[in-house]
């Protein structure tokens, strides 16, 4: 099978497809890619989660890029995504190069490349790699410099990073506001940094499922969303915690459990962090959202006078329009955040400490921030439906949904349609639904948002019969 980066990098099984020659020839399409640009000179960054092998296969790709000409430097620890694109940003490299399979199975691994900047690459960049791995594959890629490898270093990411965030977020306020925060890193590389950046004040960080297990036991994969945090939720119950706050894999998204134990949906979080942004910290500026996020969303850009752009899926969507637009937050649907003066890539550390310095600011619970949030916008609700497929069907699939042209959905009228990232339906009321194959797995997505759980339920219903008899 050819390498394909999706959504957000390429993802393949372990042994399968995912081998050391093919990691190997995704790093030095990497390294001929900086050096086209005119910064090999810059040097590249290397990171891995805590998946199997991730360490020898970060090895394996740091050892080919510097057998390129282009000095690397690697994490010396498993390390987030984000740790990794700030530290692209921070030691001003050509890019870099992260070992991770992010919210996938156990079973997969993967590769994200990260440009100058430290978001995702463009689907330009995307593209020009893979070509160059077809060159390379091919036996027809450019040659290594013949003043022999570059210098590797092994480095710790850590420290920079977390000095970033500290400027970000009221740490302080955070600190001292007393709340119980439990964190869990779902066995995923973000283990110990939300304790880390909380320590010394009357604010508490515990942390369960921390130790590292490529197995991911008890779930299907390291995601942060509501059928795999139940184990979070009932700590968070049985210990009276203030809020549960999960990591993905790489840490690049966030979940988050109130009080009660119920799930805070990934559009309800967006919001909060828009409010916090908008409202609190009375900042100004473009927000970015994904065309799976929320209505919420625009509600608030006309409340407070700021435009909202709306993309496809994924942030390398996202990313340039930050760097264009000066957005002072951008977000989508699966968890990822990030504002104004970080890397415009996602970030679940950050974002977790956003919700805890909104709490710290009005001192109000998470249940409470979701009122105040409601308050605003009104009631909105939203779920997402996975279903597994087999990828040979995709086209008939495909064909089954570009051809139904229904009138009404779940009692709603059908008041536009939207055909360039999947097929989304616009409502009457405000709700919408989504039909869309994943960019990275082969599951095809089925999203819904509603004014109540009842209705989104018959969305995700009719989704599903709209493209799967």
């Amino acid at each position: 099978m050819p390498i394909r980066f999706g959504t957000d990098g390429w993802r393949a099984l372990i042994a399968d497809e995912f081998t050391f020659a093919n990691v190997r020839t995704c790093a030095l399409a990497a390294a001929h890619l900086i050096r086209a640009g005119g910064q090999a000179g810059r040097g590249m960054v290397v990171g891995y989660d805590t998946r199997f092998a991730s360490d020898r296969f970060a090895l394996a790709a740091a050892e080919t890029v510097a057998g390129a000409g282009v000095p690397v430097a690697i994490s010396d620890r498993p390390v987030p995504t984000p740790v990794l694109s700030h530290g692209v940003v921070d030691r001003g490299a050509g890019g870099g190069i992260m070992i991770t399979a992010s919210h996938n199975p156990g079973a997969y691994s993967g590769i994200k490349f990260k440009p100058a900047s430290g978001g995702s690459a463009s689907d330009e960049t995307v593209a020009e790699m893979e070509r160059l791995i077809g060159l390379i594959e091919r036996g027809a890629g450019a040659t290594s410099p013949t003043e022999g490898p570059a210098p590797l270093l092994h480095i710790d990411l850590v420290p920079p990073y977390l000095s970033q965030v500290r400027r970000l977020v009221d740490i302080d306020a955070v600190r001292g506001a007393g709340i119980s925060v439990i964190a869990d890193p779902m066995h995923g590389a973000g283990a110990g940094l939300l304790p880390r950046l909380l320590a010394g004040g009357s604010t508490a960080a515990a942390e369960m499922r921390a130790e590292p297990n490529p197995a991911f036991p008890g779930m299907e994969g390291p995601e942060p969303i509501g059928p795999n945090l139940v184990p979070l939720s009932e700590r968070v119950v049985a210990e009276g915690a203030d809020v549960g706050i999960a990591t993905d894999g790489d840490a690049d998204r966030v979940g988050l459990i109130d009080e009660h134990g119920r799930y805070v949906t990934s559009l309800e979080v967006f919001a909060l962090i828009c409010l916090l942004q908008l409202d609190l910290l009375g900042r100004r500026g473009p927000i970015i959202r994904s065309l799976t996020q929320s209505s919420m969303i625009d509600r608030l850009g006309e409340m407070y006078d700021v435009p909202v752009i709306e993309t496809k899926v994924g942030f390398k969507h996202i990313a340039p329009l930050m760097q264009e637009r000066d957005a002072v937050v951008a977000g989508e649907e699966s968890g990822g955040y990030t504002i104004r003066g970080h890397i415009p890539d996602r970030d679940g550390i950050l974002c977790g400490l956003l919700i805890l310095e909104l709490m710290a600011r009005t001192g109000r619970r998470l249940s409470e921030l979701v009122d105040w949030l409601f308050g605003l916008v009104g009631p909105h609700h939203y779920d997402r439906a996975d279903l597994p497929i087999d990828p040979r069907r995709r086209g008939e699939i495909e064909a089954r949904v570009a051809a139904a042209a229904p009138e009404r959905l779940a009692g709603l009228t059908v008041e536009g349609t939207r055909r360039d990232d999947g097929h989304k339906y616009l409502l009457s009321g405000g709700a919408w639904m989504l039909i869309r194959f994943s960019g990275t797995e082969p599951l095809l997505r089925t999203y819904a948002e509603a004014e109540s759980p009842e209705r989104v339920g018959m969305l995700l219903k009719e989704a599903r019969a709209l493209a799967i008899h």
